[in-house]
C-alpha cells in the first residue's frame, strides 16, 4: 500500500481522508472531531443537527407553528442552533488538529440563512463548507463573506463547469476542493442525470479525469478532487494516489464511520450494519427530493415500492381515448375513469383492503388503505418545510409557499423518516441511507465478532490500505 502523503486543505496540512457528512444528525461533532484529531477532516452535518439544553440533554425538534410559514422558521432556528452547538464539540474534540467542515444541502429548506446564521456566530471553528444535493451557485459567495473555504459535491465534470462559469470563477481563492460523489455508488442522495442509467455503473476514473480535465483548463491544477462514494479498501484506489494524471486526490468515506464507537446511531442499526448482504443496499427515487436515493431495504422501502406498483393511469371526466372504463372512488362513489386493461387491477386491490385511489401529479391513482392513506395525508399537513421544493407535500421555498403541483402519496415524509433512524425509532419503518457497498462490513475481518472501533482505529486502519 503507498504511503498517504498530507494536503493542503482549508489551511492545514492534513491526511487526504474525509469523513463523509450525513444528516439528520449521524455526523455530528462529536465524529467530526473524532475524525480531525485522527488527522483528517471531519465533517459534521448541518441538516436538522441536534442541539441540547443547558444540562447537556438532547431537544427533540418539536414544531408547534399552525402553518408551514411558522413551521419553517422553527425548522431554521433549531437548524442555525444545532450547527452552532456542533461546531463546538467539533472543534473542542479536535484538539488542535485536522480540519472540521460543515455540510449543508442545497435543496434542504432554508439554507442560505441557516449558513449565515451558524458561520456568523462560528468564527474560525470551523474551516469549510461542503454543499451538494442541487447546483448551490451561491455557496461561493457565501464563504466568501466569511473568509471560508468552500467545497462543492458534484457528480460530472459538465456539473462543475456550469457551477464555474456562472459563480466560482470570482471566489476561485476559496475553492478548497471538489468533491466527486459517484452517483451509483454513494449512500444518500445521488446526482444521476436523466440521460444516466441508474442500473448500469460507470467507471468514477473516467470521470473524476474528466473532472480534472475541466479543471485544468480553469487553472485549478492542484486543486484537490475528493472522492466519494464506493470507497472501502484504499489499496482497491491505489492507482489513484500520486496519480499525476489525475492530480491531487482525497479519499471520502461516508459509510464506514457509520460503525464506530463515537457514531450516534443506536446499536440496533448498528447491529443491522453488520449483518447486511450484498444488494440489501436499494437505489430509488421516492425521496421528496425528486432525487435517486440510496438506502438500507426493509419495510418502509418495501411499502414503498409496493405502493408505486399500485398504480394506474385516470381521466377524471368520460369522454377521452381510451380512458373509458368507469371506476367509483370514496364513500359518494364519484366516478374516475381507467384504461379497460386496468380496471381489473384496481378492483383487485381494492378488493384486497386497498380502497383509498389517492390522486398524484402524473395523473395516477395508488391505491393504499384507509388507515395509511389517512397517515399520509397528515404528514403531509404537517409539513415543516425541510426541503427547497418538496414532492411529499408540495411545499416550496418560495412567496406562493407552493411548487404548484398536486402533492405526491408515493413519496414520503423525509424529516420523519430520518429523525426516526436518528434518535431510536423503528427502523423497519425508518429511513437508513448508507453506501451500496455497506455489505462490506459482513465481509471485512477488521469487523469480525462484531468488532466497532472508534474513529482514531477506523483512520488507521483505512491507512494500511484495509
Amino acid at each position: 500500500m503507498k504511503a498517504l502523503n498530507a494536503h493542503k486543505m482549508s489551511g492545514a496540512e492534513v491526511l487526504p481522508l474525509v469523513e463523509g457528512g450525513k444528516g439528520v444528525a449521524i455526523s455530528n461533532g462529536l465524529t467530526a472531531g473524532s475524525w480531525a484529531k485522527a488527522g483528517g477532516i471531519g465533517t459534521f452535518s448541518c441538516v436538522n443537527p441536534d442541539s441540547y439544553d443547558a444540562n447537556g440533554k438532547f431537544v427533540p425538534q418539536v414544531y408547534y407553528g399552525k402553518t408551514r410559514s411558522e413551521r419553517f422558521e422553527e425548522l431554521k432556528t433549531y437548524a442555525i442552533r444545532g450547527g452552532i452547538e456542533q461546531a463546538r464539540i467539533a472543534h473542542e474534540t479536535r484538539s488542535g488538529n485536522g480540519r472540521i467542515h460543515m455540510n449543508v444541502l442545497w435543496e434542504a429548506g432554508g439554507t442560505v440563512p441557516i449558513l449565515h446564521g451558524v458561520l456568523s456566530e462560528v468564527g474560525d471553528l470551523i474551516h469549510g463548507v461542503t454543499c451538494g444535493a442541487g447546483m448551490p451557485y451561491k455557496v461561493a459567495e457565501i464563504a466568501a463573506q466569511y473568509g471560508i473555504n468552500y467545497y462543492p459535491i458534484v457528480s460530472s465534470g459538465r456539473a462543475f463547469s456550469a457551477l464555474w462559469k456562472r459563480s466560482y470563477k470570482n471566489y476561485a481563492e476559496l475553492l478548497g476542493g471538489v468533491v466527486y460523489e459517484d452517483p451509483w455508488r454513494a449512500g444518500g442522495h445521488n446526482g444521476l442525470s436523466n440521460v444516466e442509467d441508474p442500473n448500469v455503473p460507470q467507471d468514477p476514473y473516467g470521470r473524476v479525469l474528466e473532472l480534472r480535465q475541466i479543471m485544468r483548463g480553469y487553472g485549478l491544477a492542484n486543486t484537490p478532487i475528493i472522492m466519494a462514494g464506493g470507497v472501502w479498501f484504499l489499496r482497491d484506489w491505489a492507482d489513484w494516489i500520486d496519480n499525476a494524471e489525475l492530480g491531487p486526490i482525497a479519499f471520502q468515506f461516508g459509510t464506514r464511520p457509520l460503525l464506530t464507537q463515537e457514531s450516534p446511531i443506536m446499536d440496533a442499526w448498528k447491529d443491522r450494519l453488520l449483518n447486511l448482504k450484498e444488494g440489501d443496499v436499494c437505489l430509488n427515487r421516492f425521496s421528496p427530493t425528486g432525487f435517486y436515493s440510496s438506502a438500507v431495504k426493509n419495510k418502509f422501502l418495501e411499502g414503498l415500492i409496493a405502493r408505486s406498483e399500485r398504480q394506474v393511469e385516470y381521466r377524471s371526466k368520460p369522454g377521452e381515448e381510451p380512458f373509458t372504463a368507469e371506476l367509483p372512488l370514496g364513500p359518494r362513489g364519484r366516478p374516475v375513469y381507467l384504461k379497460p386493461d386496468d380496471l381489473p387491477k384496481a378492483q383487485g386491490w381494492i378488493a384486497a383492503g386497498f380502497s383509498e385511489g389517492m390522486k398524484t401529479p402524473d395523473s395516477t391513482l395508488v391505491f393504499e388503505t384507509e388507515e395509511k392513506s389517512k397517515k399520509i395525508l397528515q404528514s403531509q399537513a404537517e409539513c415543516m418545510c425541510c426541503l427547497s421544493q418538496c414532492r411529499f407535500s408540495n411545499w416550496a421555498d418560495n412567496a406562493e409557499g407552493t411548487t404548484g403541483k398536486r402533492a405526491d402519496p408515493r413519496s414520503f415524509c423525509i424529516q420523519k423518516a430520518l429523525q426516526l433512524a436518528a434518535h431510536g425509532g423503528d427502523l423497519d419503518q425508518s429511513l437508513m441511507f448508507a453506501g451500496h457497498n455497506a455489505y462490506m462490513f459482513a465481509l471485512d475481518p477488521f469487523y469480525a465478532n462484531g468488532f466497532i472501533p472508534t474513529v482514531r482505529q477506523l483512520v488507521e486502519r483505512i491507512q494500511t490500505g484495509d
